[in-house]
């Protein structure tokens, strides 16, 4: 069971850096915007690191939120940019 969870936080893990690094692709919008979901992955990664320094209440109250909140803004951006670029046709 463990086993599968690792390969579940894993695969999550993966998702939210790959559209992260999207996002950071995407010349069409402001820095800031552009490296928000970067950003936010890696200060998720910080606080998990927190585990290890013996302080887990706050890695518990904030890493997981950070992430949840990297995927979020990833998939809006990817979302905004695939409609910007898809055709509207008017008939």
């Amino acid at each position: 069971m463990l086993f599968v969870i690792a390969i579940i936080g894993t695969s999550i893990l993966g998702f939210t850096l790959w559209y992260s690094v999207r996002v950071a692709k995407m010349r069409d919008l402001p820095t800031w915007r552009r490296f928000l979901p970067l950003s936010l992955l890696v200060l998720s990664i910080a606080a998990s690191l927190l585990r290890a320094a013996d302080i887990p209440q706050i890695a518990n109250a904030v890493a997981f939120p950070l992430l949840l909140a990297s995927i979020a803004v990833s998939l809006v951006e990817v979302r905004a940019q695939n409609n910007r670029r898809a055709p509207t046709t008017t008939q």
